[in-house]
């Protein structure tokens, strides 16, 4: 996907979009062809797909948040009433060099984002990249979720383990909800999450885009 077919979605699915948003999704692929070449957080083969694999697929949760939980999305962007209102706090937990996080960062700049990953190269690629488009809504951290001392509104994720995995990572780290990427069939880590009957709604990324890649992505929300 080339970014001027993802700029004629994004125009179509977000028209509330800055122009200067709209830049700094088009600086995103020189700043990771630059990082990957010397930190390779993304395959060579799939840097090519960035803004289909990457990009549109990380803004599957605000596609989600805007159909779904509109008064969230209209808070996340600082819009309305909400402009004034006590920014969210969102953790991006596993967020390799920056996914879905900095996606999020750009299109959410009224919230604060804590980017967390264990593994310091991809932390390295994802500050750089975040400096890099200009983001002040971000904070970097090469930790794991367990030893940070604050707790967040949200935590987004993409794929990062089995949710049976995951969720003892995030155990009082949150206070609203976990909006989670993954794909292929859920309910056997559900079960063995043992999480609240009611509290997972799955979102099928399909239904909102008609691109062959999306065909097995979701959205999970995971409430409080």
């Amino acid at each position: 996907m080339e970014y001027s077919e993802f700029k004629k979605i994004i125009e179509e699915k977000f028209p509330e979009v800055t122009e200067r948003q709209m830049e700094q999704f088009e600086k995103m692929d020189a700043l990771y062809r630059d990082w990957n070449s010397k930190i390779n957080v993304v395959s060579r083969k799939d840097i090519d797909e960035l803004y289909r694999h990457h990009v549109l697929h990380s803004l599957g949760i605000a596609a989600y948040l805007k159909t779904e939980m509109p008064d969230v999305y209209d808070r996340l962007r600082g819009e309305g009433p909400f402009s004034i209102a006590e920014p969210l706090k969102v953790m991006d937990l596993g967020t390799g060099g920056g996914f879905p996080g900095i996606p999020l960062a750009v299109m959410f700049p009224h919230a604060h984002f804590t980017l967390c990953d264990s593994i310091g190269k991809k932390i390295i690629v994802a500050t750089e990249v975040a400096k890099g488009l200009g983001l002040e809504n971000v904070k970097t951290v090469n930790a794991r979720a367990e030893s940070l001392p604050e707790t967040f509104d949200y935590i987004v994720s993409r794929a990062v383990t089995a949710l049976d995995n995951f969720m003892p990572w995030v155990k009082g780290k949150y206070s609203e909800g976990i909006l989670y990427l993954k794909g292929g069939d859920l309910d056997e880590e559900r079960a063995r999450a043992k999480l609240r009957k009611g509290s997972v709604h799955v979102w099928p990324i399909s239904g909102w885009t008609s691109d062959p890649f999306f065909e097995t992505k979701q959205v999970i929300f995971i409430e409080k």
